[in-house]
């Protein structure tokens, strides 16, 4: 009966365990629009990795969540989920429908649209980044003074993989 509670009790710290390190470093998220169609859909759940920008840095490219300024109807501060397109230090220019980053044009094979609406000119400042959605002509992102620039301390992490829907599940490029 000693040996049988024992093991019990191991088994529950252990799962308490497992519990507390899953829920520290990934979280799970459903995306809720269409701003980063056609790579991330409506009703896509993901991982998010908490833990990875606490030991490094944000890279262009990298799909991050964040807390934005926005409220949800029910007065939540909403989080979005947008690609990276520009680090603290970057030149962003936007202009005739083409992105270049430090002078270079950005080649993006991700996109839903070739076309890029926007008339930007600015160097990202330290600690902030500059965001978009895949879906250039319905997001709502860091072209918009609405959202504007991220500051880096509201991203909850980075998504790096899709485990629904089934045919679709891997890693997130």
């Amino acid at each position: 009966m000693k040996d049988e509670m024992i093991e019990w009790a191991k088994t529950i710290v252990i799962s308490l365990v497992i519990a507390l390190l899953i829920t520290t470093f990934i979280k799970p998220t459903i995306v809720k629009n269409f701003s980063m169609s056609p790579t991330l859909e409506e009703n896509d759940f993901l991982i998010i990795n908490r833990f990875l920008y606490k030991r490094g840095e944000p890279k262009r490219g990298d799909i991050v969540v964040f807390r934005s300024n926005l409220r949800t109807e029910t007065g939540k501060q909403k989080l979005l989920i947008k690609r990276i397109i520009a680090i603290p230090g970057d030149k962003i220019e936007i202009t005739e429908g083409e992105i270049y980053i430090n002078g270079s044009k950005l080649e993006e094979n991700y996109v839903a649209d070739e076309y890029t609406m926007g008339d930007i000119d600015l160097t990202v400042p330290e600690n902030e980044i500059f965001v978009m959605g895949d879906n250039r002509g319905n997001s709502l992102d860091s072209r918009d003074g609405i959202l504007g620039l991220v500051d880096f301390d509201t991203v909850i992490g980075k998504a790096f993989v899709r485990i629904f829907p089934f045919n679709k599940v891997g890693l997130l490029k």
